[in-house]
């Protein structure tokens, strides 16, 4: 006999909707993320259906965020109509499984012309310096 549909499993549960994302773990100030699939409905520390990756987002020694996915499992829930949260599309926009995810453009456009705006006051900051040490010297 089937199980019914309000033990979590059964009928329900084969065609509930899906979505791939992150489950947190880790300690206060250091996170650290599980990408799984769940239904849609339920809370990230709720039970999952499956683990098909990792998330560090703390740089290591070599300034590197790690990743890790099974692709093969990832294509098998996204081809049984899984969703995606955003955080997990940008990461496999990067990744190359998807096509880059616009907001990962904006978030560059952005870092660039924060870079170009400290370049420009470090150079003003130069020149300023320049100046006072050639007035000094020539006193």
């Amino acid at each position: 006999m089937p199980l019914i549909p309000a033990s979590g499993t059964g009928k329900f549960w084969a065609h509930s909707a899906k979505i791939i994302r992150f489950a947190r773990h880790g300690c206060t100030n250091r996170p650290f993320y599980h990408i799984v699939v769940m239904e849609r409905r339920k809370g990230q520390h709720q039970p999952v259906i499956e683990q098909i990756g990792t998330y560090d987002p703390i740089p290591n020694e070599n300034n590197e965020k790690l990743v890790s996915f099974n692709f093969e499992r990832v294509r098998h829930w996204l081809g049984s109509g899984a969703h995606l949260s955003t955080p997990v599309a940008e990461l496999l926009g990067i990744a190359g499984l998807l096509p880059v995810h616009p907001r990962t453009y904006m978030s560059a456009w952005r870092n660039r012309q924060a870079a170009e705006k400290v370049a420009e006051l470090e150079a003003a900051k130069q020149k300023a310096s320049g100046s006072t040490q050639g007035a000094e010297i020539s006193s």
